[in-house]
Formats: structure tokens, sequence, C-alpha cells
């Protein structure tokens, strides 16, 4: 059988060594008995273009570390991709109009991957951000990022509603970064960038996680049931 792919150059290229070792780290699961206050967690944010996933394409990444109940500051990361081309709208909402010292698409998953080893990946509506990186890492190989999940959207709305609430009777509204932050009492700073939001999200994450210990919620397996 002619080998068609091998002829037009078309085979797959071999997959990097740290999104091997990234496959590895995944057979290891969390303990379902492990406290809340022991979990290591990475918080995450993209800015975007837009929200089509199709079509539009990061920005800038932001993340930092979340570990025994306190903010490792000194994790913070925040990266920026060269656009591709100059979306005015984008400009307007995330005031990306300065100089950057960009990285390329592997350096960005390189280092995501790295940090997210081991870790529960949270975010505020976290699936929208991770198809982006998903996006971004097709090519390098990258299938699917398959770690624990945890989306500080959907936590609030269950502490908020009970585990049982009615999905449509919930105003989405009131559960934005911006309005759970104002909820919460937790300052707007350096809001849409994404170290920023990815600095809110932490802050949030830490005072939903104190009020699911106050509802019995004391362990990774209370998490996910």
């Amino acid at each position: 059988m002619v080998d068609w792919k091998s002829i037009f150059g078309l085979q797959s290229l071999p997959k990097p060594g740290y999104i091997k070792a990234y496959e590895q780290t995944l057979t290891k699961k969390i303990s379902k008995a492990k406290p809340i206050s022991e979990l290591d967690f990475l918080v995450l944010d993209t800015e975007t273009t837009g929200l089509d996933v199709r079509k539009d394409y990061v920005l800038s990444y932001g993340s930092v570390h979340v570990t025994n109940n306190r903010i490792k500051i000194p994790s913070s990361k925040e990266f920026y991709m060269r656009p591709k081309k100059r979306n005015k709208e984008a400009v307007k909402v995330h005031g990306l109009i300065q100089v950057r010292p960009y990285i390329s698409r592997e350096q960005l998953i390189r280092s995501f991957l790295e940090d997210a080893a081991n870790k529960i990946l949270v975010g505020h509506h976290l699936g929208f951000d991770l198809a982006m990186l998903e996006k971004v890492g097709k090519k390098l190989g990258l299938k699917k990022i398959k770690q624990p999940c945890l989306d500080t959207y959907e936590l609030a709305v269950r502490l908020e509603n009970g585990k049982y609430h009615d999905p449509h009777a919930i105003a989405s509204q009131d559960y934005s970064l911006d309005k759970l932050c104002e909820r919460y009492k937790i300052p707007l700073d350096d809001r849409h960038t994404a170290a920023g939001d990815a600095m809110l999200t932490s802050q949030l994450l830490l005072k939903l996680l104190k009020m699911a210990e106050k509802k019995g919620i004391k362990t990774y397996g209370d998490l996910l049931s």
C-alpha cells in the first residue's frame, strides 16, 4: 500500500517530550479523602479575541498556584502571544495595545503543562479557557487536557443555591466574575488581564472553599459529589 501521508509530508510529527511527561502524570489520581486544605490548584485565565473557539485565538494567558489554602504570589505568570491581526474590539476590552514580549505557542503550552501536572485546574467558565488552550496545543500533539477541573462559576452556583438547584432559575449574570467579586468583597484590581483575572479567581476560589467547608464539603471527594 502506498504511504501517501509520507509522500506528501503529512505524517504525524513526534510528540514532544513535555507532552509525554504531562500525559504520564494523568495516571496519578487524587485521593477522594484528601482534605480541601491540602489540595493543589492551578488557577488560570486566557484573554482572547472573542468567544468563538473556532475563529478566535489566545492573546494572553495568566495563572497562579493555590496550595494549602494559600495563593502563591511568586508563582504568578502572564504570557502574551503575537496577535495574527489587530482586533479592535479585543483591544478595547483587554487593553492589549502596548508592545509585549511575545512567546511561541510551544513555550506557552510547555509552561502550562509543566505547571498543571498533578494539580486541579480552576477557572471562571473554565471550559472555554481549556478549549482555547487545546486549540493552541493541537498542532503540537496535545489532544485533550484531562486534568481534574473546578469551575468557580459552577461552584458558586452550587454553594449558593444547593446541589439540586434548577439551572433554569439561575440568573447567570449574577455569577459573573465581577458580580461574585463584588458579592464576596474582592477588590476588582487589574481586571481584564489574564494574570489579573487569574488572581481574582484565586481569591474567589478561597472564599468559596471556605464556604464549602462550612457546609460540610471537606474533601476532594465532597467537591466532586
